[in-house]
């Protein structure tokens, strides 16, 4: 009897472990760089309180399975993007503002196909890069507005779907 048991509790175990199981989801964190300098020229840098956030950020998506960030050639996305991307190891792929967010959309799909994957883009930017993900509707960001995260998760049979939350506010060191 107890061989029978063994025999049958071995059955199970490598039946389970040879069942199917759902590819882990490719998700997309669409942000807007974090608070920058004002008036420090065409390309401020983050303040004490946007280099909190971009720190936040990262620690969001310490157990993430990040293989992918970018941001754009400007100093305040890729301030917001690296500590992210220097915590998992990776390079912060730089993208241009101007590409349309179609185009960039597709591009960044055809390159991910699991993981999550970080985009640190523009009030004017961030949801049309979003929408383009997703299939749907964003409101427009506001230029005051540094708190919105856009995640969208997309599926095995490439179905997208957008979900909107608002970071915790930071405060400078």
């Amino acid at each position: 009897m107890l061989r029978l048991t063994a025999c049958l509790a071995g059955l199970l175990l490598a039946a389970c472990s040879t069942m199917p199981t759902d590819p882990p989801a490719l998700e997309f964190v669409v942000v807007r760089h974090a608070e920058k300098a004002l008036g420090a020229g065409d390309d401020p840098p983050l303040t004490a309180s946007g280099r909190a956030r971009a720190e936040a950020v990262a620690q969001a998506l310490a157990d993430a399975p990040v293989v992918g960030v970018y941001g754009t050639a400007y100093a305040r996305t890729q301030q917001t993007a690296a500590p992210t991307a220097s915590a998992h190891g990776l390079p912060v792929t730089t993208y241009d503002a101007r590409e349309p967010a179609g185009a960039f959309a597709a591009r960044l799909r055809t390159a991910h196909d699991r993981g999550t994957v970080l985009v640190v883009g523009h009030s004017n930017t961030v949801p049309a890069i979003a929408a383009a993900l997703c299939g749907c509707d964003v409101p427009p960001m506001d230029e005051t507005e540094y708190d919105r995260q856009l995640v969208v998760t997309v599926d095995a049979d490439g179905n997208a779907i957008l979900s909107t939350s608002r970071m915790p506010p930071t405060h400078a060191p």
